[in-house]
């Protein structure tokens, strides 16, 4: 699917700290990993009420570990 292949170039780019580029990326998306990634993207920027706002709409618990909130994303996303 082609916003799933969208998401992981997301990832990856979070994964090398890139946040302005994957939020170009999630923003355009309404699934529940998009805005998972796009509650990451805010944890990078440090803008955590913002960030939980999109936690929410990701149904996840908020989280500030941006390290290990991204090792979980790759570990999820890789399963797909």
């Amino acid at each position: 699917m082609k916003s799933d292949a969208k998401l992981l170039e997301a990832l990856a780019l979070l994964e090398r700290g890139d946040w302005q580029q994957a939020h170009a990326i999630v923003q355009q998306h309404e699934t529940q990993d998009a805005a998972w990634l796009h509650g990451i993207v805010h944890v990078l920027e440090g803008d955590l009420e913002n960030a939980r706002y999109w936690y929410g709409r990701a149904t996840r618990t908020f989280s500030a570990d941006a390290d290990s909130e991204l090792a979980a994303a790759r570990q999820a996303f890789d399963a797909l």
